[in-house]
């Protein structure tokens, strides 16, 4: 990536005395410099600075969780298997590098517990859900079982079931509601704010990690006003991260740690 002369000025000038530094989370690891949600692009976000991973699971036939974004296996894969309907044998039986550079070729996916094996002393991982509740019970004993601490963890998903379920069986876990904030033909935000606002209490989520394009510094107070965290999700631009920064969010979730932490915080 490249940035003006002017750019580069206000990157190095723009005060942030005023403004608490965001965590830095790596979506599915670094995952412009490694394949998506694997073992090589986690630990390459550690060797890169982030402070956080994020990455994606799902629930497998015989109740294990592996870390994969869509609910198939085609797109990282090559082969179409539906992750619910496979074994964690046959999934690992997999190549899930072969899309990157040849050096990860052979690479397999990984269980959450491999996942969260990776995460440093004072780091944190933010599971994303993308299936059902169905998960929560298996997920509830990886979480239990790892080493890390609770602070550590913080599960997110777009999907209101799944808030509802942790915060009913661990509240003491962390938990945020992801929403993708758009805008329909008609100029309106959708959802609205207000039924942001509304849904974040219903759910009795900690809090709320959004879209950015459609992110103002109006709704990122109002959440933190009704005691809840908010961040941002996928910010690639230093620029704007600083905007956001200035904004008051509390994490910002990019594909490139590195840069991030090299060009945003000097």
């Amino acid at each position: 990536m490249k940035f003006s002369i002017v750019a580069v000025i206000l990157i190095l000038t723009i005060s942030q005395a005023q403004a608490q530094e965001p965590l830095i989370v790596a979506h599915r690891g670094a995952s412009k410099d490694a394949p998506e949600n694997t073992l090589p692009a986690f630990n390459l976000a550690w060797q890169q600075g982030a402070d956080a991973i994020e990455g994606d699971f799902h629930l497998t036939k015989d109740g294990h969780i592996v870390c994969i974004h869509d609910a198939n296996t085609k797109k990282t894969a090559g082969v179409d298997l539906i992750v619910k309907d496979t074994t964690l044998e046959d999934l690992q039986k997999l190549d899930v590098g072969r899309s990157h550079e040849a050096k990860f070729k052979g690479t397999r996916m990984p269980t959450l517990r491999d996942v969260m094996a990776t995460v440093p002393d004072g780091k944190k991982i933010y599971i994303e859900i993308k299936c059902g509740a169905s998960i929560v019970p298996a997920l509830l004993t990886e979480m239990k079982k790892s080493e890390l601490k609770r602070e550590q963890i913080v599960v997110i998903s777009f999907k209101d079931e799944v808030i509802k379920a942790i915060e009913a069986l661990a509240p003491h876990y962390k938990t945020c509601l992801l929403v993708s904030i758009k805008m329909d033909e008609t100029g309106n935000l959708s959802p609205s704010f207000v039924s942001i606002l509304t849904r974040l209490q219903t759910v009795q989520a900690d809090g709320l990690s959004a879209s950015f394009s459609h992110l103002t510094e109006n709704l990122i107070n109002s959440v933190k006003g009704e005691g809840c965290e908010c961040h941002t999700w996928t910010v690639d631009d230093p620029i704007r991260a600083l905007r956001l920064t200035e904004w008051g969010i509390q994490s910002i979730t990019t594909n490139v740690p590195g840069y991030m932490r090299k060009h945003l915080f000097k």
